[in-house]
């Protein structure tokens, strides 16, 4: 392990299922159709691949779990139930392991929240995106703003910790209007915020609307404000950006799996698409499960869950420590780039540092406040 890398293990349950298909996701989703016995089959290999995955990591104490998808909120509870007690189980158990489970704010999950929390589950991720009607019919959700405030009512009488996700950047939107969105989620009491700025992937409903001229989005300027404008809304607020798009109200607030990720934690990837990422061997593995719901049943039960396994060599390693790193407050550790040849004294570093987009710290690299709105240009040229 690198002095960055925890020693435990995190597990990501992924459930493809959704209600509705939004136009701008591009995650690996399927359309719900209530409970069939296709879910009851695919409960079981996950629970068969998670087994599986547990013997060949061996003992390693339980770093987290995350349920994400697609929309977890949709599982049953008991479900969600017999998948935390196989991890506990499968995994030792120190202390209290953060379990988030990813929600939509309808009435009909709703309803649920309590039954999940019995389950195990210590922290919601509420999927809002926005407590505007006009907006949340932009970003084809099916719920509507007065569903998320009486979910969020509901939610926090029953979870201690608390996320709320919001999409800014949206076409037309205001400074001003989004402030006030920002103002709103904090006057609510979460603790974490992920505000994540509307991105068009080219094979979403938004893509093929861009592709056509009849989606418009921000100009580079705007969404530089917006930007701004989050960064200062919640600074005063009294939260920090400990990650490009996460920001907490002290550290005890952060979402512990993501920051094992970001760590270069090892993680089981469960579930049709999930991505992993394992110590296998001694070297660092990269690992796809099927995406297909009936392929991956089917890899499971002839002990074959992936559709991809990709042994990383030091130099891919380092490479994805930075990529995921330098999106922290933390950064990354120099040691960490030792394998792609760069120092301190490297013409790449030294330029970064002079144009004050990078900053060192002790012995780690960080990216600045000036360096993070352009961090894709500074890991561009950091890393070519």
């Amino acid at each position: 392990m690198t002095p960055d890398r925890p020693d435990g293990v995190a597990v990501y349950v992924h459930w493809p299922y959704c209600a509705r298909i939004c136009p701008y996701c591009d995650f690996n989703v399927v359309k719900d159709r209530g409970w069939r016995e296709e879910q009851a089959v695919l409960v079981r290999a996950i629970l068969t691949d998670l087994t599986a995955q547990a013997a060949v990591l061996g003992g390693r104490p339980l770093a987290s779990i995350f349920f994400g998808g697609g929309t977890p909120s949709l599982m049953r509870p008991e479900d969600v139930a017999a998948l935390i007690e196989a991890a506990q189980r499968l995994f030792p158990v120190t202390g209290t392991v953060e379990i988030t489970l990813e929600a939509n704010p309808t009435d009909a999950e709703a309803v649920h929240f309590a039954a999940l929390a019995d389950a195990g589950v210590n922290r919601l991720s509420l999927g809002v995106q926005s407590l505007d009607d006009r907006e949340l019919t932009f970003l084809g959700r099916n719920h509507s703003a007065a569903e998320a405030r009486r979910a969020i009512q509901i939610a926090g009488r029953v979870f201690d910790r608390m996320s709320i996700d919001l999409i800014y950047a949206l076409p037309d939107q205001t400074v001003e209007a989004w402030r006030a969105a920002l103002l709103d989620a904090v006057a609510m009491g979460f603790e974490h915020v992920s505000p994540y700025q509307l991105t068009i992937e080219p094979t979403t409903a938004f893509g093929r609307a861009f592709a056509r001229g009849t989606l418009i989005p921000p100009d580079e300027d705007r969404a530089a404000d917006l930007y701004e404008a989050t960064q200062d809304q919640l600074g005063a607020a009294g939260f920090e950006a400990y990650e490009v798009s996460n920001h907490a109200r002290g550290e005890v607030a952060r979402s512990a799996h993501n920051l094992h990720v970001w760590r270069g934690g090892d993680y089981v990837g469960v579930g049709p698409g999930a991505h992993g990422r394992l110590t296998l061997d001694g070297a660092r593995t990269a690992t796809v499960a099927h995406r297909r719901i009936a392929a991956y049943v089917e890899g499971v039960a002839g002990g074959a869950p992936w559709s991809e396994r990709e042994t990383l060599d030091a130099e891919a390693a380092a490479e994805e420590r930075v990529l995921l790193g330098m999106r922290t407050v933390e950064g990354v550790a120099l040691l960490d780039l030792v394998p792609l040849g760069l120092g301190l004294e490297d013409g790449r570093i030294a330029d970064l540092l002079a144009d004050g987009m990078v900053e060192t710290r002790g012995d780690r690299l960080i990216a600045t406040a000036r360096g993070r709105p352009v961090l894709d240009a500074v890991l561009k040229a950091l890393l070519t």
